[in-house]
């Protein structure tokens, strides 16, 4: 599968992050293959017919629609290309966590490293259009560089992400209540790293250097779910990934994540999702997606 890489930009600011139109980048939309990108991508469609196969989720596009894409999710886009008008916010993890002094910073934004709730939202047009004027704006600094480029940048992209934060969570009913403290967003971030090999809520404890109990607190007032639930949807996520974009058959897959053997991957997988490995992979292979 291909993995597109982010590049500096020509821009006069030299930062990893770029707002790109639509009509520069029609083609590659257009481009019916599965694919995934090293960073995060958010995607502004003002006018739009089609759909999104993203991870294992099939999302129908209509007009004033974002969708957010995080690093290595798989996606495959069938557009019309009549009247397609959108504008794409790219950049990597590690530069926005320091460009916010904050290693937690997109894990503290609900609509990245989601698995439970969709991963777009729709917005009245004009809300659409005042994004968009933002986003020419923060092009424009990046194009013109000015010796204060970089705080407007900053402070655009800040406000950008947390309306957008807003957005969210009221779309899905989430809260936005501040963290007491920042265990439940490490966890999280923790499974993005070490889901292949901890997959016990006790292996996390000593990385966290807190209780089980301390862990699932947390996560609860949070993310409103348990710390095992999270646990078990991103464990879960990992192996549907494996069974769609990968050849790997379960006894591999299951090594792969370190199941002891072949037998409780599938255990694991019945209870979660009612369906066997091969049912969910006949259905996906079948055009139904979960």
């Amino acid at each position: 599968m291909k993995t597109i890489k982010f590049h500096m930009t020509d821009c006069g600011v030299e930062v990893l992050l770029n707002v790109l139109n639509g009509i520069d980048v029609k083609e590659s939309y257009l481009n019916t293959e599965t694919y995934n990108a090293d960073f995060f991508e958010i995607v502004i469609f003002k006018k739009v017919k089609g759909y999104v196969i993203l991870n294992q989720t099939k999302i129908t596009l209509s007009d004033n629609t974002i969708i957010f894409i995080s690093p290595f999710q798989k996606r495959r886009w069938k557009l019309e290309e009549e009247n397609l008008d959108f504008t794409i916010l790219v950049f990597q993890e590690n530069f926005l966590n320091d460009f916010f002094s904050d290693k937690l910073f997109t894990y503290r934004l609900l609509y990245f490293y989601q698995l439970d709730h969709p991963l777009n939202i729709s917005l009245a047009m004009g809300e659409i259009l005042k994004t968009c004027t933002m986003l020419t704006e923060i092009k424009n600094e990046l194009v013109d560089a000015k010796p204060d480029s970089v705080h407007i940048v900053r402070s655009l992209i800040y406000y950008l992400l947390q309306k957008f934060n807003r957005e969210y969570a009221n779309a899905n009913n989430l809260s936005l209540k501040k963290a007491e403290n920042n265990y439940a967003y490490e966890f999280k971030m923790l499974l993005e790293t070490h889901i292949k090999d901890k997959q016990r809520i006790e292996d996390y404890v000593p990385l966290l250097s807190v209780s089980r109990i301390t862990i699932n607190a947390a996560v609860k007032k949070q993310f409103n779910v348990t710390a095992t639930h999270l646990l078990k949807q991103r464990l879960l996520f990992e192996i549907k990934n494996y069974l769609i974009h990968s050849k790997k058959n379960v006894n591999e897959i299951a090594a792969e994540l370190n199941f002891s053997e072949s037998n409780h991957l599938m255990r694991f997988f019945k209870a979660q999702t009612g369906m066997t490995t091969s049912e969910f992979l006949s259905d996906y292979q079948n055009g139904k997606y979960s």
